[in-house]
């Protein structure tokens, strides 16, 4: 076996100059000895998928909650996903597809149960408290403070470039493949919803078929007898990968065209109205809503041993603690505990 200096070398002469190394720029937080033959963020990769927050996310609910049916995606599907979309487009682009793959893996980790119903009773109930909750901040969160790899530092000490790739509005040492990823989680929603729409029976294909970007996904399917998901996501990557600009110093260098830009646009607005603002799904947003507030109030009111361990743990005050015990959860958690404590 060649050593490991000669592979990351020789792994590193495919990228851009402007692509992160595989031995990484940043390091950790926690210095360790290199790994034997695992390049640096290939560990992290391992890290993430082996542990709690990632193994919870099959039980959190995307759009819909997590078990309303066989065929509709969780947040750890969507995860996987954005995953395979972000390791093709960095392969093309030639950035660090292992970078890129341990981003996406954990930029969701900070989700709630209930998706974005929970993320909104979970902020207006810190809000009461006078704090905030935001998801990318808790996965930030997550792989530093919460999660345990070793019992001599706190978190998953990952590489930096992930850490802070994970702050999604925050522009601080953003890496290319950071911004990749971040597109990616939309190719990925905008052309998965559409699918759990049509299987959900949300909205007929004809009713799809009025958007012009589903239409022109559509003849593509029929050309090639497959789905409308793929037909979508082949369409903006190719738009993607013709548009993005590397070698260039605008200020966004990988983004879609102005045309598939505004194309996305309505359809996003047609999920927005035919999907999300469905009354069965916003039932079940309500639903969630209710539970994660209430869950917080009662926890505040008969703060259990864990709310109590978190605390100690982390050396922050109970409604952290309970903000982070109750983001972690799983839908149906949630809802047990909920009623082991009503």
């Amino acid at each position: 076996m060649k050593p490991l200096s000669q592979r990351i070398q020789e792994a590193n002469a495919l990228l851009i100059p402007s692509a992160t190394p595989h031995e990484g720029r940043r390091g950790r937080t926690y210095e360790e000895p290199a790994d034997e033959t695992r390049f640096p963020f290939q560990r992290d990769r391992d890290r993430i998928i082996h542990s709690y927050s990632f193994l919870r996310l099959q039980g959190k609910t995307q759009v819909f909650a997590a078990g309303e049916g066989d065929h509709l995606r969780t947040r750890l599907t969507h995860t996987m996903e954005v995953a395979q979309i972000s390791r093709d487009l960095a392969r093309t682009l030639g950035l660090n597809e292992d970078l890129s793959e341990c981003i996406a893996l954990a930029h969701d980790l900070g989700h709630p149960p209930f998706g974005h119903a929970g993320e909104e009773a979970l902020n207006a109930w810190m809000h009461g408290h006078g704090g905030h909750f935001e998801h990318n901040e808790q996965s930030h969160r997550i792989v530093t403070v919460l999660e345990k790899h070793s019992s001599k530092y706190p978190g998953l000490n990952l590489n930096l470039e992930i850490v802070e790739g994970l702050l999604k509005h925050s522009p601080l040492h953003h890496t290319l493949e950071a911004r990749l990823v971040n597109i990616a989680d939309s190719i990925a929603y905008n052309s998965h919803d559409c699918d759990d729409g049509l299987t959900a029976d949300l909205f007929s294909r004809e009713d799809l078929l009025t958007v012009p970007l589903a239409r022109q996904a559509y003849e593509h399917t029929r050309e090639r007898g497959t789905y409308i998901r793929g037909a979508l996501q082949h369409m903006l990557v190719e738009d993607l990968l013709k548009h993005s600009s590397l070698d260039s110093k605008d200020n966004e260098p990988i983004s879609f065209s102005p045309a598939m830009a505004a194309s996305l646009k309505e359809l996003r607005n047609f999920l927005w109205d035919h999907m999300y603002m469905h009354p069965t799904v916003r039932e079940q947003a309500m639903k969630g809503h209710r539970i994660v507030a209430s869950l917080c109030d009662l926890l505040l009111k008969h703060p259990n041993e864990k709310i109590a361990h978190l605390q100690a743990r982390t050396g922050g005050t109970v409604i952290e603690a309970i903000k982070d015990y109750v983001a972690g959860m799983t839908d149906a958690f949630a809802a047990e505990s909920l009623s082991v404590l009503s």
